[in-house]
C-alpha cells in the first residue's frame, strides 16, 4: 500500500462512513481494483480510517459530547450493547465473511429494504424529532437493527438508520442518532485492532500511511456529514437505495 493507496481509500471512507452504502463494502471494493490484498494489517487500516471519520462526529456535535447529556449517551451505550456482544462473540466468523459476493448481495438486499421502508414511512407520523428525545426502547430496537451490520455490505450506517425509522424517528433524527452510535461502536473496533495488529501497524513503512488516510478520512467525512444532514432536509433515502441495488448488480456483474 503506498501514498496514493491511502488517500483513495480515505476519500472513499469519509464518504460512505456515515451514508447508508456500507463504508466497509466500498473498502473492499477499492482494494480490489487497487490490488491490495485483505490482509490483517490492512484490514486494521481500514478501521484505523474509519475511526478517524468517527472523529468528524465529534467536530460537527461538540455540544453532545459533556456530561450535561448522559442520559442521551445512556442511549447510545444500549444501542451498542448488541452488535458489542454479538461481534465479540462471532469475530472470526464476520471477518472469515468478508468477499465481494456478499457485499455485493447485502448491497441489493439492502436498498430493497430501503425502498420498502421508504414506500410505508410517512415523516408526519413520526413522533421524534430531536436524539435527545429517544426513549431507551427505541433505543434498544435500533441496536437490534444495527446487528445485521456485522455482514460486511450491509452498512452500519444503514442496518441503524432503517432500525431508528423503523421506531418512528424522523429522518434526520435517525441519521444523527446513527452518528452518535457510530462512536462507541467504532472506538470499541479500533481499540481492538490497534491491540492485535499494533506492531505491524506502526512498523516503519506504515506511519506515513496511518497519518495521511487518518487526515483524508477526517476531513472528507466532516464534509459528508454536514451535505449529508442538508441532503435530508429535503430529500428521502430512495436514491440511496437505488444506488445500493444497482452497484450490487454492477459487482456481481464484474467478479461472481
Amino acid at each position: 500500500m503506498d501514498v496514493l493507496d491511502t488517500v483513495i481509500l480515505g476519500i472513499i471512507e469519509g464518504l460512505t462512513e456515515f451514508l447508508p452504502i456500507s463504508s466497509t463494502g466500498h473498502l473492499i471494493v477499492a482494494s480490489e481494483f487497487l490490488g491490495l490484498e485483505q490482509s490483517n494489517v490492512n484490514k486494521a487500516f481500514e478501521v484505523i480510517i474509519q475511526f478517524a471519520a468517527i472523529l468528524a462526529v465529534i467536530l460537527n456535535y461538540p455540544s453532545k459530547f459533556t456530561f450535561s447529556h448522559i442520559s442521551l449517551w445512556t442511549k447510545v451505550f444500549i444501542s451498542f450493547l448488541p452488535i458489542a456482544t454479538i461481534g465479540f462473540i462471532f469475530a472470526d466468523q464476520v471477518k472469515a465473511m468478508f468477499s465481494i459476493e456478499i457485499v455485493a448481495w447485502m448491497f441489493i438486499i439492502g436498498g430493497i429494504v430501503f425502498l420498502i421502508v421508504e414506500k410505508f414511512y410517512d415523516e408526519n407520523e413520526t413522533h421524534t424529532h430531536d436524539v435527545e428525545d429517544v426513549t431507551y426502547k427505541q433505543a434498544m430496537w435500533i441496536g437490534i437493527a444495527q446487528i445485521f451490520a456485522l455482514i460486511p455490505g450491509t452498512s452500519r450506517a444503514g442496518s441503524s438508520i432503517i432500525g431508528a425509522m423503523l421506531v418512528k424517528l424522523n429522518r434526520k433524527t435517525s441519521a444523527e442518532f446513527s452518528f452518535l452510535l457510530a462512536f462507541p461502536v467504532m472506538c470499541a473496533t479500533t481499540g481492538y485492532d490497534l491491540l492485535k495488529h499494533h506492531e505491524e501497524l506502526f512498523a516503519a513503512g506504515n506511519i506515513l500511511n496511518l497519518v495521511v488516510g487518518f487526515v483524508v478520512s477526517f476531513i472528507v467525512a466532516y464534509l459528508a456529514i454536514k451535505l449529508f444532514i442538508k441532503f435530508l432536509e429535503n430529500f428521502t433515502f430512495v436514491a440511496f437505495g437505488i444506488y445500493r441495488i444497482v452497484f450490487g448488480l454492477i459487482l456481481l456483474a464484474i467478479f461472481v
